[in-house]
């Protein structure tokens, strides 16, 4: 991480020296030179960081470059602190200024006098680098890479070496292989097996490669261990030696002065009219499958052949094989791990009673991981009570100093090294967030873009590329339990704990401390970041933390606390504070002195007014107020010039039917329009009797990508109209009308955002605005309380990227009809409260895509034409009916009697179910919903209901 924090600090250093040329009076030339050495050092932290772990002589020069780059942040953001004072007004901004100035020279005089001990430090460790010769290091490096990835191989290869009898979740994945090597097509294909480092992939590949049947089917084997720094002409001698080896004969003469062609000649040769199955471990790069693929004979004329590749890498499985022959090793069931922790912590004996809760809690830490599994149950075997409780409470630094626990810790870092410097800062953050914690993926972005580790790309914002970083992190196995949206944006994410722990043992050296309250450990003054699991038992400020960045508080429990309880004292430096879902009631009085912040989350609080001396806060990025009591926002939010993303709003609870605007906005100050910068404004108040009406002013801010609106009324559409003209970069729009019977016309829209993804309109519609079908980008679509006369299908069908339609209350017909080859990718499709609609038809084939259709209180609908239209999607995999009559449930029962199916309806049902949907009744009762099913119980539920 410390190439981050470089990297942030010359950005930083080049800023000021162009912008800050006055302030920085006396001391630029050696501003100048500092930010000079430091991009020399940037430009070798990169090749030197992922080396340091095996040079404890690196380490130490690491260390001593990312703590005077943290030193030269600190006195440049105290400088500029003390230079951002306000003067007041009238007498007593002239006493200020005085007193300003005063104090602006001994701020000079201090900051030349740190700038020439710093230059004195960086020289020092430049000379350092220049003595330890590290630059030949580097070279040295590379030419042993091959040699280090082999040991690394070893130690991965021993983790393994399980007897066949302590395998678990290992025999079905084994047949299913088998099955993919011997069938298939008579040409080379290539199998993957995907998962992230200790999920049991080379485990699994190993059994089928030494399976009787494999080895009696192949007439050739080969297994080779890529490694991550592969040489491709080593790969093939191997390969080579192995092949010839196996029928006892001799390696071609002068194999080990072979060039890359020869040595893939000399492969072909052999393999010509074979049948091989050749097994890569640990694929890292399509590179080295690529060169080796182009040794093998004519891949149509392989007989049979086959290449296995295991990796980490979801791109590499994908873009490699067949995607219908990859195989994802999913985590050992909760039985299969229990099996598996006994044969290695108990040899094979049933867990003591006295041990069951640890065990319980270990297992749920390792996640179904089997080489954590066998390397911890070793770890534990034959230990006493209090051990047990010592490893369990902290595996971060068992992980860190155990040797026994060495090959789970390398093989994780493997994946870690493998990342780019950006990658690694934004993947060792993810420590942040405690154990089992959901993270939300806006949030994560935001906190990554505040942290500075998202770097601007051209066309993209901040926010997409850090959704591109998540993405990335997900490819390589690092981050689990991904949860998408129907527009395919993530929402959800959660961290293996295992994981987690490892990220911990590294971030101690990035000044980074993560403690529940009742642990209360001891903090030093160079902490940088703290993450809090607060119960309420701790008192912040009671803690000096001068160098405080960065202070996250996730809360166990509320209680009652005050503001001052949640503030450390004299952390004036701050740049992210996060008191997301905490009893906080009181917007910090602290908050306006903090110049340097750049992201405030008081989200899920109870706060309620936010005070006129946030305009203070000059660098303020990010302001997310979700789902607190605040209605309104002081004028002074308008002197944020560098906000850009001011997320205000809160949602009724849910309850069915749904009522008209649940969402709830807030009545903006006039000027709203000089917040050049804001990117996300969600959701503001239309109107609001102001001389300037907000819609107006909203056409002020081009940079917006998403806008919402509420209480929008017929006079003000015009207005929006105007200003979504002028929104070019908008992708998301929701616009709810002042009631549902205002009409809100949006046809006068001539030069709709060419860019929006995601589209809600609540009101009433004359009718559908002739520029929605041109959104040719779109995937979301909501329509709610339209009450359109005429069918709104027909203009949306052929929306080339809708995967995503709600239409609720939108259409007071009775018949709506799919049109052939309508909606291509839509996979999610939502009826609510349509209430006159009674029939639903299809012309041709339709929704191709669909997964999920949702039907909810459309109390009139024919069950007949409903499943007729079923019939023909062919990829639906989930059917729910909220409040729907009992009638219309019991004719998708098999043993129904009171709905019977002839003909053609019977036809379509055993069609339907053959391909085995879930099918799911929601119906409320009382303040719960009651949820049914196919099953004999709840068809007996629903017919006694009707019965009675």
């Amino acid at each position: 991480m410390a190439e981050s924090v470089v990297s942030c600090l010359v950005e930083k250093l080049s800023m000021l020296v162009e912008k800050e040329v006055k302030l920085l009076k006396g001391v630029r030339g050696e501003i100048v030179l500092i930010r000079d050495e430091f991009e020399r050092m940037k430009a070798f932290l990169a090749s030197a960081e992922s080396s340091q772990e095996d040079d404890p002589e690196l380490k130490v020069w690491v260390k001593q470059v990312r703590d005077v780059a943290y030193d030269v942040e600190d006195i440049l953001d105290e400088f500029m602190l003390n230079l951002a004072r306000d003067h007041g007004h009238g007498f007593m901004r002239c006493c200020h200024k005085i007193n300003s100035s005063i104090k602006n020279l001994k701020a000079r005089h201090h900051i030349s006098s740190n700038i020439a001990d710093i230059k004195s430090r960086v020289r020092s460790i430049a000379e350092g680098h220049q003595q330890y010769h590290f630059k030949s290091y580097c070279t040295e490096e590379r030419a042993s890479a091959s040699t280090r990835g082999t040991s690394w191989h070893e130690l991965r290869e021993d983790a393994f070496l399980v007897e066949e009898g302590e395998l678990v979740g290992i025999d079905e994945p084994r047949e299913k292989l088998i099955k993919w090597l011997v069938d298939g097509e008579p040409r080379l294909e290539v199998i993957s097996i995907l998962g992230m480092g200790g999920s049991g992939k080379t485990t699994l590949a190993k059994r089928v490669y030494d399976d009787r049947r494999v080895k009696a089917y192949f007439q050739s084997h080969a297994w080779i261990s890529v490694s991550q720094s592969y040489n491709i002409q080593n790969i093939l001698r191997d390969i080579i030696a192995q092949l010839h080896g196996e029928v006892q004969q001799p390696v071609p003469q002068g194999l080990e002065s072979m060039n890359s062609m020869r040595l893939k000649q000399t492969l072909k040769d052999f393999l010509q009219q074979k049948r091989y199955v050749i097994v890569l471990d640990d694929v890292w790069n399509l590179e080295a499958l690529e060169g080796l693929k182009h040794a093998m004979p004519n891949p149509n004329s392989s007989f049979h052949s086959r290449m296995i590749i295991t990796t980490r890498i979801a791109d590499i499985a994908t873009v490699s094989s067949n995607p219908s022959k990859v195989y994802t090793r999913k985590p050992l069931s909760p039985e299969e791990s229990r099996s598996l922790f006994c044969k290695k912590a108990f040899r094979g004996e049933p867990c003591p009673p006295h041990l069951e809760h640890l065990s319980r809690q270990i297992l749920r830490k390792c996640e179904g991981l089997p080489l954590a599994i066998v390397a911890i149950g070793g770890l534990l075997f034959a230990k006493d009570v209090q051990e047990w409780e010592m490893i369990n409470g902290s595996l971060a630094a068992e992980l860190e100093s155990n040797d026994r626990l060495q090959i789970f810790r390398k093989i994780l870092s493997l994946s870690y090294s493998d990342l780019h410097y950006d990658l690694k800062s934004c993947f060792l953050y993810l420590g942040v967030f405690p154990e089992d914690h959901v993270i939300e993926c806006r949030r994560l972005f935001r906190l990554w873009i505040a942290e500075g580790f998202v770097e601007e790309r051209e066309g993209m914002t901040q926010e997409e590329v850090a959704e591109r970083y998540l993405k990335e992190l997900i490819n390589r196995s690092l981050v689990q339990n991904v949860k998408t949206g129907s527009d395919g944006r993530l929402r959800r994410c959660r961290v293996h704990d295992l994981t987690r722990e490892s990220i911990l043992s590294k971030l101690r050296d990035e000044n980074f401390v993560s403690f529940a309250s009742e642990q209360r450990k001891e903090l030093h003054e160079r902490v940088r970041r703290l993450s809090v699991q607060y119960t309420g038992n701790i008192v912040l400020n009671q803690l000096s933390l001068p160098r405080l960045r960065s202070l996250l508080i996730f809360e166990l429990g509320k209680s009652s606390s005050s503001d001052e309880q949640f503030f450390p004292s004299n952390s004036k430096l701050l740049k992210v504070f996060d008191l997301g879902g905490s009893s906080l009631d009181k917007f910090p009085r602290q908050i306006p002195v903090l110049f340097h912040l750049k992201y405030i989350s008081l989200r899920g609080t109870n706060v309620r007014i936010i005070p006129r001396s946030i305009g203070k806060l000059q660098n303020l990025e990010t302001l997310d107020l979700k789902e607190t009591l605040v209605s309104e926002l002081p004028v002074e939010i308008t002197k944020l010039k560098k906000l850009q993303y001011l997320v205000v709003y809160r949602d009724s609870e849910f309850t069915f039917p749904q009522p008209f605007g649940p969402r709830r906005g807030i009545s903006a100050p006039e000027g709203m329009g000089a917040l050049k910068s804001l990117q996300k404004l969600c959701y503001v108040k239309a109107g609001g009797g102001r001389s300037k009406n907000i819609m107006q002013e909203l056409g002020e801010l081009s940079q917006l990508t998403r806008l919402g609106v509420t209480e929008l009324k017929t006079d003000d559409a015009k207005e929006l109209c105007h200003s979504l003209e002028k929104m070019t970069k908008l992708r998301s729009l929701d616009v709810t009308a002042e009631s549902e019977s205002e009409v809100i016309d949006l046809g006068l829209l001539s030069s709709p955002p060419l860019f929006l993804r995601s589209l809600c309109i609540e009101g009433c519609l004359k009718k559908v605005p002739q520029w929605l079908p041109l959104l040719n980008k779109l995937t979301r679509l909501r329509l709610g309380w339209s009450r359109l006369k005429s069918s709104p299908l027909i203009a949306l069908q052929n929306l080339p990227n809708l995967v995503d339609l709600y239409l609720h209350n939108a259409f007071d017909g009775e018949t709506l009809v799919f049109g052939d080859g309508g909606f291509p990718k839509l996979k999610k499709l939502h009826f609510e409260d349509l209430e006159n609609l009674r029939f639903v038809s299809m012309n041709g084939r339709a929704m191709p895509c669909l997964q999920f259709l949702r039907i909810a209180g459309c109390r009139h609908l024919d069950w007949q034409s409903l499943l007729v239209v079923i019939r023909g999607l062919a990829n639906l995999e989930e059917l729910q009916f909220y409040e729907m009559p009992e009638e219309f449930a019991l004719a998708f029962y098999p043993n129904s009697r009171s709905r019977p199916r002839e003909g053609i309806l019977q036809e379509c049902y055993e069609e339907v179910m053959g391909r085995n949907p879930q099918v799911r009744f929601f119906r409320r009762g009382g303040d719960r919903w009651e949820k049914l099913d196919l099953s004999l119980d709840s068809y007996n539920v629903i017919q006694d209901r009707v019965t009675r």
